[in-house]
């Protein structure tokens, strides 16, 4: 089963659809919504004006809305990034620990025993 979206990725994802203007059936299916969610979701990017919904019946994003959608795309390229970085520095730790530790403790030697202790 898969994960559950955060609260940012929801909102992100409402603000994708109404870049260009949307209806509120195009933006529940297009974001795998409830009626409920959805209508939590625009309540609150209308509240904060990420949102607008000029004609009472199409939703656009704001210049606000623009702006968080950029910062959170730049989110999420660090996001990954560091996610990267995490996994390089784990691969190396276990060639360090697989090349220096694991032949220590084959050679007997006791100060490994005693550090990892």
């Amino acid at each position: 089963m898969g994960q559950h979206r955060t609260s940012l990725q929801i909102l992100a994802e409402i603000l994708k659809i109404v870049r260009a203007g949307a209806r509120k059936t195009r933006i529940m299916y297009q974001a795998n919504l409830s009626f409920a969610m959805l209508k939590k979701y625009l309540d609150y990017a209308l509240e904060t004006e990420l949102v607008a919904c000029p004609d009472g019946e199409c939703y656009v994003a704001t210049p606000k809305g623009h702006e968080f959608l950029e910062k959170y795309d730049r989110y999420l390229l660090r996001s990954s990034q560091v996610e990267d970085q995490m996994q390089a520095m784990a691969k190396e730790k276990a060639m360090l620990e697989e090349g220096y530790i694991a032949k220590q403790r084959r050679n007997g030697s006791s100060a490994v025993r005693n550090a990892s202790r």
